[in-house]
């Protein structure tokens, strides 16, 4: 479990970096102009919304793995067809094949830590979160110098990382044909081939038991918290894909070379690896995670505000101050596991959290494109995700205060 969670993890982000890294080779290639690039850098969240909505209901016919396990197909099969598509309307649907298996496993990852490893949410969510930090950031830095290395083709560039995406389907292959362990354990919260839950109890029996605490007919949209993260998932979730889609092109704009921007954004990407191990522990220790979303979103008003003054001089500091930043990311993942109190709560959740937010999102890099295109600067762009930061930071601080959707859900009337 732990390797397949890993291996998903790797390949939740290199399909959007690897294309930022090659953004203007892509465009060159395909004939876009900069407002189409800009839609192709909202697709990512357009497609987590629309598909993310549907995984816990696949997961409860089918099991949280299998629907991982056809998750990374996906993945496997958009990645290899989408470079070679011909033009951009098929690159287009090739990546939305790859983001529908990015989607369902991006909503799963918490359910399964949670009712896997009901006890380590917290070091579990920070080893998901550092891997998918590792491969965000391996995508960004390497993108650009694999392509080279490959006859400098950006189609053979991006299609590498197919092969990645297929490493991540064996081990859930395996997990899934295991005695039936997704229907009938990760379903039920239960280990495989244990008959107890996974905190050592009998399913019936205990307080931490599925049939003592699972919820049903949870209205996840009575709960205050509920809507204070999805907003905070949408805005960090903006900031973080308008910087993988445009920050490299932000560098090289200013006359940064392009490996040295790819490198630059991979930089920022990396950042996560260590952090993302450290903030979800942190935040599981703290009653309140407040501060912590106010020091990341002080981290990102700065970069921005160098970005803006001098893009190519402190190129490197404002790639360090961003990737801090954008570690609200495993901060809201980690506040998804702590503000339900049950596997059925956190699938909720997390379906609505990561849907609403990622829909919510999907305006942001569109913005930054047309506002590109139509001033042919970075200023308009850089106010936008300035502005954003603001309540970013307010609804997170909302969020990030000690309580259960749940026990709001109960207390709020029916109509």
């Amino acid at each position: 479990m732990v390797v397949g969670i890993v291996l998903t993890a790797l390949n939740l982000r290199p399909a959007i970096t690897s294309f930022g890294a090659l953004l203007e080779e892509v465009r060159d290639g395909l004939g876009m102009s900069g407002s189409v690039a800009g839609v192709l850098t909202s697709v990512p969240p357009l497609c987590f919304a629309v598909f993310g909505v549907m995984a816990p209901r696949l997961a409860r016919r089918f099991g949280p793995g299998a629907v991982v396990c056809a998750g990374m197909v996906a993945i496997t099969a958009g990645l290899a067809i989408r470079p070679y598509a011909g033009n951009t309307a098929r690159f287009l649907a090739a990546s939305a094949l790859a983001l529908m298996g990015i989607a369902v496993s991006n909503v799963l990852m918490p359910v399964i830590v949670k009712r896997w490893f009901p006890d380590r949410v917290g070091s579990m969510t920070g080893l998901y979160s550092m891997a998918l930090a590792l491969g965000t950031s391996a995508a960004a830095a390497v993108t650009v110098p694999m392509t080279d290395a490959l006859g400098g083709s950006w189609k053979s560039g991006l299609a590498v990382w197919a092969g990645l995406a297929a490493a991540a389907v064996v081990p859930w292959i395996l997990l899934v044909r295991a005695r039936g362990a997704d229907s009938e354990g990760g379903a039920a919260g239960l280990r495989p081939g244990t008959g107890t839950g996974a905190d050592g109890r009998s399913p019936d029996t205990g307080p931490g038991s599925p049939a003592r605490q699972e919820p049903d007919g949870l209205r996840i949209t009575r709960s205050r918290t509920a809507w204070a993260l999805a907003v905070f998932f949408g805005l960090q979730a903006t900031a973080a894909y308008i910087t993988m889609g445009w920050m490299a092109q932000i560098f090289r704009d200013a006359g940064v070379a392009a490996g040295t921007a790819g490198l630059l954004l991979a930089v920022t990407m990396v950042m996560g690896v260590p952090l993302a191990f450290v903030i979800p522990r942190l935040a599981t220790r703290l009653p309140h995670q407040g501060p912590i979303v106010v020091a990341l979103g002080a981290c990102g008003l700065a970069g921005y505000a160098g970005l803006y003054f001098a893009p190519a001089s402190g190129a490197w500091a404002w790639a360090l101050l961003l990737g801090v930043s954008n570690c609200a990311f495993p901060l809201a993942l980690t506040m998804v596991g702590m503000r339900a109190r049950t596997g059925a709560g956190v699938a909720k959740l997390s379906a609505f959290a990561q849907s609403t937010g990622y829909l919510l999102s999907i305006p942001g890099p569109l913005l930054v494109g047309v506002l590109y295109q139509q001033s042919g600067g970075w200023g308009l762009p850089l106010a936008l995700m300035a502005g954003l930061m603001v309540p970013q930071i307010g609804v997170g601080i909302l969020a990030g205060r000690n309580r259960t959707v749940e026990d709001e859900a109960a207390r709020r009337p029916h109509p």
